[in-house]
């Protein structure tokens, strides 16, 4: 196969038809490329986009390989156009060491479809105790700059507040689970009147929005920045804004799910729409995607939680917490946001590239299509479909609450590094 990859006739984000011509890993033309011997896609009618970037993955390696592996969740990765991910701490062992960090980067790499990028643990054993060693971790080969218990909150405001003054040092970020355990013990849903209605113990709003506003106000005082993961209430979104407006460190994120699924699916009790933060309502839905289109909310993150089929098809009490994402999160995003005309194309560009490659700090992703840049590109078919079948995920889990919903918009092809890791039909 020729090493010259051209993409002919695709729109920059919109703008009118051009070729792009890629070579040695780099976009090398944008204009009339040279298709002599060349490989040529025949990109008419299609977008392309900077290859997407997730902060917010669970690859489950090592550990729990039963739920996803790194191969596997890099080829759902590719297929959902995305060229980096954010592998997140809480495998077996749980990353908090410098060799375990490095340990998931050296196998994203040697498999080579997207670059993975390791989150460390905040505290040891995602425990909520003592602190990992988050220094180790940040001079490793691995580089990490992004810290998480994620799926465990970091509860104690004394080593929150040390974790922050820590990773200020090098400019890395904490990434905080929104979620006080007293408030949320043993609950199972969104509170409300669904929940109530079902005899499901809820999971209030103010359990999410109280760890915000203390956070929020402690990396402040230590001058740090601050993520906060899966926001999913309105009230979370009023306290970011204002925050925002004071000029605070602090970004957020959403996930497909919450801008598209409420609290009102669980009155199926399929534990297939069990997750954590859990669904809201449809209030709460409209005020995350009014805040991803304002700003309040930075990115888009899959928060893509891959189980075995006995941990999901069960009672919903002893049901797993989680849901797939990665393959399905730009046609959820394009048919809630842009399809409606609410979204431009450069917006949609800065949830899922570019935002969230600056708060990883991932310097060679999240950059603008431009001649000389990486090609890191995904391309995308506005006028496609996908019915999502579980059956034909590439991810080893199919635990997705979207089986046989149709979607607007396509991913029809993945280049990273200059080489193309996913195309339509093959």
């Amino acid at each position: 196969m020729s090493s010259k990859l051209v993409l002919k006739s695709v729109s920059i984000l919109g703008a009118a038809p051009v070729d792009v011509e890629i070579e040695k890993g780099l976009i090398s033309l944008i204009g009339k490329g040279n298709a002599s011997d060349a490989q040529v896609i025949d990109c008419a009618g299609f977008v392309a986009l900077p290859g997407f970037v997730d902060l917010h993955t669970h690859l489950r390696e090592p550990g729990r390989e039963n739920s996803e592996t790194i191969a596997t969740g890099s080829k759902a990765a590719a297929r959902g156009g995305y060229v980096a991910v954010s592998a997140m701490a809480n495998t077996l062992p749980v990353a908090d060491t410098a060799a375990i960090v490095e340990q998931v980067r050296n196998i994203g790499s040697n498999i080579g479809l997207v670059d993975v990028f390791p989150i460390g643990a905040v505290t040891k054993g995602l425990a909520g105790h003592e602190l990992s060693d988050i220094g180790s971790m940040a001079s490793s080969k691995a580089r990490v700059r992004v810290f998480s218990d994620d799926g465990n909150c970091v509860w104690d405001p004394l080593v929150m507040r040390r974790a922050l003054e820590y990773v200020k040092q090098f400019d890395g970020v904490i990434a905080q689970h929104a979620q006080e355990p007293r408030l949320t013990e043993k609950s199972q849903m969104n509170e409300g009147s669904i929940s109530a209605t079902l005899g499901l113990k809820g999971w209030p709003a103010v359990a999410e929005e109280s760890i915000i506003a203390r956070d929020i106000l402690l990396a402040n005082m230590v001058d740090a920045r601050l993520h906060i993961c899966h926001v999913t209430t309105r009230g979370g979104v009023e306290i970011i804004r204002w925050a925002k407006a004071q000029g605070m460190k602090v970004t957020a994120e959403v996930t497909p799910h919450h801008l598209l699924l409420t609290d009102e699916s669980a009155s199926t009790f399929d534990p297939i729409y069990k997750v954590n933060p859990p669904l809201r309502t449809q209030d709460d839905v409209n005020a995350l995607r009014a805040a991803l289109l304002d700003g309040t909310i930075d990115i888009v993150a899959t928060d893509h939680a891959p189980h075995p089929i006995e941990d999901k098809e069960c009672e919903w009490e002893n049901a797993a917490f989680g849901m797939v994402g990665l393959e399905t999160a730009f046609s959820i995003v394009y048919s809630t946001m842009v399809a409606s005309g609410a979204m431009s194309w450069d917006r949609l560009a800065s949830v899922m590239s570019i935002a969230p490659a600056a708060i990883g700090r991932y310097a060679n992703h999240g950059q603008h299509l431009e001649v000389g840049k990486p090609a890191h590109i995904t391309v995308v078919n506005p006028q496609g479909s996908i019915t999502v079948n579980r059956d034909e995920l590439a991810s080893k889990s199919r635990n997705t609450p979207f089986h046989g919903m149709n979607f607007q918009g396509a991913v029809v092809a993945t280049i990273f590094n200059g080489l193309l890791t996913h195309k339509v039909g093959e």
